[in-house]
C-alpha cells in the first residue's frame, strides 16, 4: 500500500469520533487520563497525543458531558479522575443511534462494492 493510500484508510472514521469513544469508555468505568489513552488504542487511536486528549476532556467538561476531580494518594502524584454525566449519557445515546444509521449505509455500500445487490 502506498503512503497516501494508507493515510486515507487511517482517516476513514467519523468526524469528532474521539468524544463518543471517550464517553463509552467512561460509561463503562471512571478513568484517569493515562487509562483513557491506553483504552483508546482499542478504537484505533494508537498514536494519541496526550495534549489532544486533555484538551478534548476539558471541552467535554465545559459542555457538561463529563466531570472530573483531582485524586491524591500517598503513593504518587495527584491524578484527575473523569466520569460521564447524565448529559454525556444522552450525547452518547444520540451518537449510537447515528452510528447505527450510518452502519446501515455502510452495509449497503459494501454489498454494492462486493457486487451483490443491496438488501434494503
Amino acid at each position: 500500500m502506498k503512503p497516501l493510500e494508507r493515510d486515507r484508510a487511517t482517516k476513514a472514521r467519523p468526524k469528532n469520533w474521539l468524544i463518543p469513544v471517550v464517553l463509552v469508555i467512561l460509561r463503562e468505568k471512571s478513568a484517569y487520563g493515562y487509562q483513557l489513552i491506553e483504552r483508546l488504542k482499542e478504537f484505533g487511536f494508537e498514536k494519541m497525543n496526550p495534549g489532544t486528549l486533555y484538551r478534548t476532556l476539558r471541552q467535554m467538561e465545559n459542555e457538561g458531558l463529563c466531570n472530573s476531580e483531582w485524586e491524591t494518594s500517598s503513593g504518587g502524584p495527584a491524578r484527575r479522575m473523569y466520569w460521564i454525566t447524565v448529559a454525556g449519557e444522552g450525547h452518547l445515546d444520540s451518537w449510537a443511534k447515528g452510528c447505527k444509521r450510518y452502519q446501515q449505509v455502510l452495509d449497503v455500500f459494501f454489498q454494492i462494492y462486493k457486487g451483490a445487490p443491496p438488501s434494503y
